[in-house]
């Protein structure tokens, strides 16, 4: 392609809901009030597992992780969408755009590895709790923790500089609410297959490793579950782990939807769609079935709120 037609990019446009503009007002305050909720009930996980000492456990230190990486993580993209319903035309620097890119697809990573962790974790608990304290003594949960985040972190800044050195024919405008790798690539004058196949690969290897450990382990949790003798023992312990599973099963297949298949054949305005609940949908959830019906987490939140009484 002559180089007369690129054009150096120093800005985008973000599309944002064009069909939904005739509602874009309720649609603002749902969201407005969906990220509300969800920053609220993370906050408050984080809180009462960094100050409460009976939560102090592997299990609660990988909560309070998770519930700081969703603020983070919805953090990236929300506030974004709101701009989105509110504006016709939402303006994104091309470095904030490469940010977004970067942090979305690095918190989603690390979220992916602290899923298969806290899998794991409940999987030694099950299977050999006399054991437990050895296994997942402090060094080991703490450096699986701090090499969820490296992986997570590393792992996109790839993609992220090669998208960064190449060049785009004149359209800036991005076919999505956000800032994201495929969308961008659409622009692009340059063949993206090396790009393509290598940001393929990589969600590929953070998704599909960590959904195989989430996975595996839940079954093993399930095969142990059911040798429990009492029927109420197993009624309860199936009731809280299907909760979990929804979870999971919504936020990775909605991942696996967009991330993992080939990118030639792509539906954009599915893609928005599937992207709502990864980036809003779930962070809602999350608080509500990994710790707000905990029992501990509610019993130590009322010892925190009632102390001075």
């Amino acid at each position: 392609m002559d180089l007369s037609n690129h054009t150096r990019v120093n800005e985008f446009i973000i599309t944002g809901f064009p069909t939904l503009q005739n509602i874009r007002v309720p649609l603002f305050v749902l969201v407005s009030i969906m990220y509300t909720l969800s920053l609220i009930g993370n906050m408050v996980i984080v809180f009462i597992t960094r100050y409460e000492p009976s939560l102090h456990t592997p299990m609660y230190f990988f909560l309070g992780n998770f519930s700081f990486l969703e603020i983070c993580f919805t953090s990236v993209t929300v506030p974004t969408m709101l701009v989105d319903l509110m504006r016709e035309k939402n303006i994104v620097s091309f470095n904030n755009c490469l940010a977004q890119i970067y942090f979305f697809h690095g918190l989603g990573g690390v979220e992916c590895l602290l899923l298969a962790a806290m899998a794991y974790d409940r999987y030694v608990a099950i299977r050999s709790p006399l054991r437990y304290n050895t296994i997942m003594s402090s060094t080991v949960y703490i450096q699986l923790t701090a090499w969820c985040w490296i992986i997570g972190l590393v792992l996109p800044l790839i993609p992220v500089i090669l998208i960064s050195r190449l060049n785009y024919c004149g359209s800036n405008v991005v076919d999505h609410f956000f800032c994201d790798i495929l969308p961008l690539l659409r622009l692009v004058c340059n063949r993206t297959q090396l790009n393509e196949m290598l940001s393929f690969f990589i969600c590929s290897f953070i998704l599909v490793g960590s959904f195989t450990i989430t996975i595996v382990s839940y079954v093993a949790i399930i095969i142990t579950v059911l040798r429990i003798p009492s029927p109420a023992g197993r009624k309860k312990a199936f009731s809280t782990f299907a909760s979990h599973l929804t979870v999971v099963g919504i936020f990775y297949g909605t991942m696996m939807f967009i991330y993992v298949r080939p990118t030639r054949n792509l539906s954009f305005n599915m893609d928005q769609l599937v992207a709502v609940f990864y980036c809003l949908v779930t962070p809602v959830l999350n608080p509500i079935i990994y710790s707000l019906r905990n029992k501990d987490v509610k019993t130590a939140l009322k010892k925190v709120l009632f102390a001075k009484r």
